[in-house]
């Protein structure tokens, strides 16, 4: 699962935190003021780490399949946090921010060695342009992005989690269905999932069969579903078909 961590707890992260949590990520929430950092404000967060930022940010160490959205409460904290994640490994990072204050940050980071090619890959101000005022607004804007970035990034740039389960591949794809070629899920033995290959009665019939071969009432490990004909039926957009392989994995 890819971990967003969200540096800074304010009003605009919680709503970021709240539609993140949606979409499948591992919401992370650092600040160091108590009343923004703890477990009551941000519920559905898998983490939430109350200390100095930067302490923070060590602790957590670094990985491809970080997502980084810089909300602190000050243009100072901004630069501290963003100077200290261009300078590990992530999939995405974005700080919030007018385009006057963007520009003083970047000019900041350059007299102080960063390359101008790393701030370009910087998304800054965050989010897509939507027009957004309220922080929920803004919210969605951010999620957007980070769905967007994700999409660009493709099914494979992250690995299914190493742990005991059946893993759904989509290994061969025609037509509108929603999900494309390397596509995952990972059945785990009491049923819940991680991953998704697109949902629905498709995603439901492949994780029964997952949990069929997990107890060793079924060897077949390669499955075809035709959304073809129930998208013609019930005026749904995604159709086509998919052909889905399954590993055991012990």
């Amino acid at each position: 699962m890819e971990r967003l961590i969200l540096c800074g707890g304010g009003h605009v992260s919680l709503e970021v935190a709240y539609i993140a949590c949606r979409l499948d990520f591992e919401v992370i929430v650092i600040d160091d003021r108590e009343e923004f950092a703890n477990i009551s404000r941000f519920p559905m967060a898998h983490q939430v780490l109350c200390m100095p930022f930067l302490e923070a940010l060590d602790r957590l160490g670094e990985g491809e399949a970080d997502y980084f959205v810089i909300l602190t409460r000050g243009h100072a904290y901004d630069r501290q946090c963003l100077e200290h994640v261009l300078g590990r490994r992530y999939a995405y990072v974005g700080m919030i921010g007018s385009r006057v204050k963007v520009a003083a940050v970047f000019s900041a980071l350059r007299e102080a060695g960063i390359l101008q090619e790393t701030l370009d890959g910087v998304h800054s101000p965050i989010g897509l342009a939507s027009g957004g005022q309220t922080p929920a607004e803004i919210a969605v804007s951010i999620a957007a992005e980070l769905v967007l970035e994700r999409a660009r990034r493709g099914p494979g740039a992250l690995p299914p989690p190493a742990e005991p389960g059946v893993l759904c591949t989509i290994v061969k794809k025609s037509g509108s269905a929603p999900r494309g070629v390397g596509t995952w899920m990972l059945v785990r033995p009491d049923g819940s999932c991680a991953g998704t290959i697109g949902g629905g009665a498709v995603e439901y019939q492949a994780r029964l069969h997952a949990l069929e071969l997990w107890a060793g009432r079924t060897e077949e490990k390669s499955k075809h579903y035709d959304l073809t004909h129930a998208a013609v039926e019930l005026g749904m957009v995604c159709g086509g078909k998919i052909q889905v392989e399954f590993e055991v994995r012990r």
